[in-house]
């Protein structure tokens, strides 16, 4: 009963967490995000206060951002936090989260008597990460103690916060880099804005200019800093009616260290080009040294939204998987429909959902990938990568497949084992069922282990239920 009470208040939290997201939803205002986000943690959740650090340009001070509760000035002397010091300048140098349920008795508190006087007991900090950077530090403060369920839920909250928080950081240092170029440059037109940053490339207009949102606006205006990086010859760009086009000409550099500059610079274009739901197409020139480009985005409206290739509907097996591909897909700017349909991509966990004629994207955990799917992702998948796979499989095209998948990996006795492993037998009790020794029990469990690269036997089951193999 225990546990099915944890489940409950588990799904119960991942919704209030979902609806936290929302609030600051196509917030490109780095400080708006975070105080949404600690006001959030403070209406939704028994917190006695939340804040939010965001690391200076310096990387060398923590600037508290945000604070919402029983503190919301941020200018006391947590204002400005040192990397690596306090606990919270720690957990941004090391980028390792902590949890304390005693912190008057934590020997790094400042104020233990603080502590006791105001009846806080559990602490949370949990490092913001995009990558292999830190852009922040998240701490919350409780008056009881902090339940484990929470603690999933508030490490899938600062995945979701740490990805819009960098996304709103780059895009307020673009519009820094494009007012630095020209002081009005902002309320310039996109084609006279990419001029003054093209200055030494020549630029076509082709259409009648259309108003853009600002992350498209954003999206252009640092893919003229990447061209200009590249050496941009020409460019063009170009109204339709359903997209604006970029095309440009780039020399093709001898492979040195300039080369695997120009690479990391597509890459990163590409992956924005996919993030905004457009794409990113390169081709290179008869001549074979010219590098030719088109980056193509539909304009990004309420009709826009609706389209299909834009389209996703989630029905996982795992509640908690279910929440997090929902959050996924809310940063990717997916339209989730409820009503699964033949035409609309079908993210799943689930193998009875893989029917003949769906169009399923599988969330892969194992090595397994069931016949019939059009595409795989993993908790590693980034919401640009979701948003890819997604418009890629609405138009009939498949997404990260290997062609050599492996074959079937557990043998039937294996398997055998594993069900009776899951009926709560022990390594004796499988041994006497099966007529064989323990020993024997314990080397087809090794061979589980190995063959599904999991540590445990739990993880061993987890994986064989979650693929249908046992019951």
């Amino acid at each position: 009963m225990a546990d099915l009470l944890d489940s409950t208040r588990l799904l119960f939290d991942l919704q209030r967490s979902n609806e936290i997201a929302q609030g600051f939803a196509g917030c490109l205002l780095p400080d708006d995000i975070a105080h949404s986000v600690t006001n959030g943690l403070v209406e939704k959740f028994d917190i006695a206060f939340a804040r939010i650090w965001l690391v200076e340009p310096d990387q060398t001070v923590l600037r508290l951002v945000a604070s919402s509760g029983l503190y919301t000035h941020i200018n006391g002397s947590f204002a400005r936090v040192p990397m690596g010091a306090y606990k919270v300048g720690k957990i941004a140098q090391n980028r390792v989260s902590f949890l304390s349920n005693h912190l008057a008795d934590e020997a790094w508190v400042k104020d233990r008597e603080w502590a006791i006087a105001n009846n806080i007991r559990g602490f949370a900090g949990y490092p913001l990460t995009v990558g292999d950077r830190v852009v922040g530090v998240l701490a919350t403060f409780s008056h009881r103690a902090m339940a484990p369920e929470f603690l999933e839920v508030l490490q899938m909250l600062c995945t979701t916060v740490s990805v819009s928080l960098d996304a709103a950081l780059q895009y307020q240092q673009q519009l820094k880099i494009s007012l630095a170029v020209r002081p009005s440059l902002i309320d310039l037109s996109l084609s006279d804005q990419l001029a003054a940053l093209l200055s030494s490339t020549r630029l076509t207009l082709i259409g009648t200019e259309q108003p853009l949102t600002a992350p498209l606006t954003y999206l252009f205006l640092q893919s003229a800093q990447a061209l200009n990086q590249l050496g941009c010859t020409y460019c063009r760009l170009l109204y339709s009616p359903e997209t604006v086009i970029l095309e440009a000409i780039v020399p093709i550099l001898e492979p040195t260290s300039d080369h695997q500059v120009t690479q990391a610079t597509l890459t990163n274009l590409r992956l924005m080009t996919t993030y905004a739901g457009g794409m990113l197409r390169t081709q290179i020139g008869a001549n074979q040294k010219a590098l030719q480009l088109s980056l193509q985005v539909p304009y990004q409206t309420d009709a826009d939204k609706n389209e299909i290739t834009q389209r996703l509907t989630i029905q996982c097996h795992q509640p908690l998987l279910q929440a997090a591909f929902t959050h996924l897909a809310f940063l990717a700017g997916l339209t989730l429909s409820d009503v699964p349909h033949p035409t609309i991509a079908l993210l799943t966990d689930d193998l009875t959902q893989v029917e003949s004629g769906r169009r399923v994207l599988w969330i892969r955990q194992t090595n397994q990938v069931p016949k019939g799917v059009m595409g795989c992702v993993d908790l590693s998948t980034t919401p640009a990568q979701l948003l890819g796979a997604a418009v890629a499989i609405n138009q009939g095209q498949t997404w990260n497949l290997d062609a050599s998948q492996p074959a079937f990996l557990l043998s039937e006795r294996e398997l055998d084992i594993l069900k009776l492993l899951a009926d709560g037998l022990r390594d004796r009790d499988i041994a006497a069922h099966l007529h064989i020794s323990e020993s024997t029990v314990k080397f087809h469990m090794n061979n589980v282990l190995s063959k599904l690269k999991a540590k445990t036997r739990y993880q061993a089951l987890h994986q064989a239920i979650v693929q249908g193999w046992i019951q």
